[in-house]
């Protein structure tokens, strides 16, 4: 085994640091980032330093060094070598992915001339040192070849349930600042695990783009979709429809409640919220549907705007209730893309204003790249195809009202889980 960094190692070299009037913290995740540097040779070489193994794959041939840029400042690494130069690390590309298309949104305002001295002063900061149109470029050059490989990447596996949703961004075009959609699509594999399956961007959000998006997806080979999840958005119904005609479609709860309690004054505004809390909360379709038809005669005096729109579309949210119960709360909203969303606008916020599409799009895409890897370590749902078809079929048989998504002499839901489209 990799020898690990004691106790009294870590003393020592806090004590040599302060000794030295040093910067701690970069010397502690300089020692800690160079022993993962060990760490991962030697997995890949299969022996430790002089070991005799039959499972050695190859030997030290010295280091190169390497700087790496992070927040505490300028890491300064040895990179083990191989005597064949086959070892490649990964950490470098997997801990500044982000970092470099953050950064790169930075630099592209700079060099256009529409950065700020602030920005100036952060670019600098993150990357040590004054920027140019050339690195901007060879910087630029490098991240998007990757990126355009994972979004053209194969789906190789079904993904029955989907979350959709999209935000906008300030973007530069010409003279102009323009917001512009981006729209992300995150499916829950038959596997179980979260993953984002591309980033889009487009002048609008409409039927038109997100048909693009999932006639994209769907040349990529998606498939087994059975459930879908997103806001009201009438363009995105109708696409939906359009690609996924066998699939359930699930109104948003979250969004929906908040647009029916922001249609009250704040005194009704806990009131309106218990009664819609009643309706998702409850263990049953049947008691859904009664404590929506209880709130619909509640609310139709004093807010009758209120329930109309219970009326209209509160059974759009019901449709989760199809599901098996383990999975409702979770595929009840897109609240989880939600919060993805806000760590991403965390980075968004400081650009402001994007200095093109390109800058939007990959400063995204590392971010999603980097979101599918975290969420590899844990799964988020336990899928069982059989059970999904029983829940489904048990939705039937409950006579559910037929959705509008739902295209004409089509069924109201899939009679078996089928995992090719």
């Amino acid at each position: 085994m990799t020898r690990q960094l004691q106790d009294k190692e870590l003393l020592a070299l806090w004590q040599k640091v302060q000794a030295e009037d040093g910067d701690l913290l970069r010397k502690l995740v300089e020692t800690v980032v160079q022993q993962l540097l060990e760490e991962e040779f030697t997995a890949f070489l299969g022996a430790e330093p002089y070991e005799r193994s039959e499972e050695r794959e190859g030997y030290r041939n010295g280091y190169r060094s390497r700087t790496l840029t992070t927040r505490v400042g300028k890491l300064e690494l040895l990179v083990p070598r191989d005597r064949e130069g086959q070892f490649q690390t990964e950490l470098f590309e997997r801990y500044q992915r982000s970092e470099k298309a953050f950064v790169l949104s930075l630099m592209e305002m700079y060099v256009q001339g529409v950065s700020t001295r602030k920005v100036k002063k952060i670019t600098q900061k993150l990357c040590g040192v004054d920027v140019s149109r050339s690195q901007v470029s060879e910087l630029a050059k490098k991240l998007d070849a990757r990126i355009k490989v994972w979004r053209n990447r194969p789906i190789q596996q079904q993904y029955p349930y989907l979350m959709v949703d999209a935000f906008f961004e300030r973007v530069r075009r010409g003279p102009h600042v323009d917001k512009e959609a981006v729209f992300v699509v995150t499916g829950i594999g038959e596997d179980g695990y979260r993953q984002n399956l591309g980033v889009w961007t487009g002048e609008v959000e409409s039927e038109q783009t997100w048909a693009e998006v999932f006639s994209e997806l769907k040349d990529r080979g998606l498939g087994g979709v059975v459930y879908v999840v997103s806001d009201a958005h009438k363009g995105l119904r109708d696409a939906v429809a359009r690609y996924f005609h066998d699939a359930l479609w699930q109104r948003c709860q979250v969004h929906f409640k908040r647009n029916m309690i922001g249609k009250v004054g704040s005194r009704d505004k806990d009131r309106v919220a218990s009664l819609l809390k009643d309706i998702t909360d409850a263990p049953t379709l049947e008691e859904a549907r009664s404590n929506l038809q209880a709130a619909i005669e509640e609310l139709s005096e004093e807010h009758e705007d209120v329930a109309e729109a219970l009326e209209e579309g509160g059974e759009q949210m019901l449709t989760v209730y199809a599901l098996p119960e383990k999975h409702r709360r979770r595929m009840r909203s897109t609240n989880m893309i939600e919060r993805w969303f806000r760590d991403i606008r965390s980075r968004t916020k400081v650009v402001k204003i994007f200095p093109n599409r390109a800058s939007l799009m990959r400063l995204v895409c590392a971010h999603c790249m980097e979101a599918n890897e975290e969420w590899l370590d844990r799964r988020y749902l336990r899928m069982d195809s059989e059970r999904i078809e029983e829940s489904i079929a048990e939705m039937a048989e409950a006579q559910r009202p037929p959705s509008e998504l739902v295209a004409p002499g089509s069924p109201s839901a899939p009679s078996s889980l089928n995992l090719e489209m």
